[in-house]
């Protein structure tokens, strides 16, 4: 193997580091961008703020304080909704009361106000530098296309105000300053992202605990859900065998003593009864089949998650195509989840969207189980109109997994499942 020339490496090492600090400074870029419209909002706040102030000293301005205050509490959420975009979730405080009192006491309100003064100064003037540097490069760099058009007092001082370009030579001078400008754009935008953001993170991130304490509600919540889900399941197993099997099996008795009656007075006619008997019992053991497929469908355990959701599409009286892609088997629990999703959607599709085709997509990324099904029926789904859906959010809830639905009026409808698999 020849060895690489340790120059070429250097060469390679250098090129990969101006392209990284390249992307560095385009995401420092978009944040800045971000932020100065954050910034321009926590302006107005602040000039509200301080307009309500003057009539706060007399007493008439106190009723409109916690008015100001949810729009500052709007805005610092609108802010803590960026920053989570862009690393760790800042979760939103709880809602300004109305009585004024109490709202100043807030913890996070003395917070909000800090911040709201750094980022309605600081932080919109270095949105705008920002800005204004890349848009500096490439105004010099496009100079000497423009330049002719400009009047003579423009022309003037177009480097730094120091060099006249009054001739084509001049203004071709001008191109190479973008270089300069876009030096200190790669040197200075990532560093001025992290210091407009800075404050947020400190001043607007919640309080100690209060991660641990949604989370305990959401669990406990998941689990009420799971223990509703679970209820209602035991339902719907008792109510098929009670109102299905029993019955069969009932039939069958009462056929079976008529025919041991018939035996003794008519034996001819005992051959009739015991056949519906026997149509009775294989009618009850076809409906117990169906109870202990719906409780966990044997292919599960068989094949797979797709062979079994290819199962299904196939039965669906729409049209559904499955595309799934399921690396490995998922928990036992999970793919049930999975196939009853897919199962009470596909049963809504043909009871309610008139719908003439539908698409179901399963992935595996990242330790979820992601499924998403789509129908180009007529929409206007909801969850609480009987539908079946809000057994689905419970299910997908039960297992610590999230759904939604998007369902316009006039489609398509669109759900998606996220269930962890890891």
């Amino acid at each position: 193997m020849q060895a690489q020339d340790p120059a070429t490496g250097r060469r390679r090492a250098r090129s990969w580091d101006v392209f990284a600090r390249a992307r560095t400074t385009l995401d420092g870029l978009e944040h800045l961008v971000g932020g100065m419209g954050t910034s321009a909002l926590a302006l107005i706040a602040l000039i509200g703020l301080a307009a309500v102030l003057p009539f706060c000293l007399t007493g008439v301005g106190l009723r409109l304080v916690p008015t100001s205050l949810r729009g500052l509490r709007t805005v610092a959420n609108r802010e803590r909704a960026r920053l989570s975009r862009w690393g760790p979730e800042i979760i939103n405080p709880d809602p300004v009361p109305p009585d004024w009192r109490t709202a100043i006491r807030q913890p996070a309100t003395g917070r909000e106000l800090l911040w709201l003064a750094w980022h309605a100064t600081v932080g919109l003037l270095l949105g705008a530098i920002g800005l204004t540097l890349p848009f500096r490069a490439a105004l010099d760099l496009v100079f000497p296309l423009y330049w002719p058009l400009l009047g003579p007092e423009d022309r003037a001082g177009a480097i730094l105000e120091i060099w006249p370009a009054d001739d084509l030579p001049s203004a071709l001078l001008v191109s190479p300053m973008s270089l300069f400008w876009l030096g200190l754009a790669l040197a200075l935008i990532p560093g001025m992202a992290r210091l407009q953001a800075w404050p947020g993170r400190r001043l607007l991130a919640a309080d100690p605990g209060t991660d641990l304490a949604l989370r305990v509600a959401q669990l406990t919540a998941t689990r009420a859900a799971a223990l509703d889900a679970h209820a209602a399941e035991l339902r719907r197993i008792e109510r098929s065998l009670h109102d299905g099997t029993q019955n069969r099996i009932v039939a069958v008795n009462v056929l079976l003593g008529a025919a041991r009656r018939a035996l003794a007075r008519d034996p001819s006619t005992a051959d009739a009864v015991l056949e519906r008997a026997q149509d009775a019992a294989e009618q009850a053991l076809s409906e117990l089949r169906a109870v202990v497929r719906s409780i966990l469908p044997p292919v599960l355990a068989d094949r797979s998650l797709a062979d079994a959701l290819s199962g299904l599409a196939a039965a669906s009286p729409v049209p559904c195509e499955v595309d799934a892609d399921v690396p490995g088997r998922c928990p036992v629990s999970v793919e049930a989840t999975a196939y009853f999703v897919v199962a009470e959607a596909l049963t809504n599709i043909a009871k309610h969207s008139e719908a003439r085709r539908a698409t179901v997509t399963v992935r595996r990324t990242d330790d979820r189980l992601r499924i998403q099904i789509v129908d180009d029926g007529r929409g206007g789904a909801v969850e609480d109109g009987g539908s079946g859906l809000a057994g689905i959010r419970r299910r997908t809830e039960a297992l610590d997994g999230t759904f939604t639905l998007t369902s316009p009026t006039g489609g398509p409808t669109t759900m998606n499942v996220s269930l962890p698999c890891g």
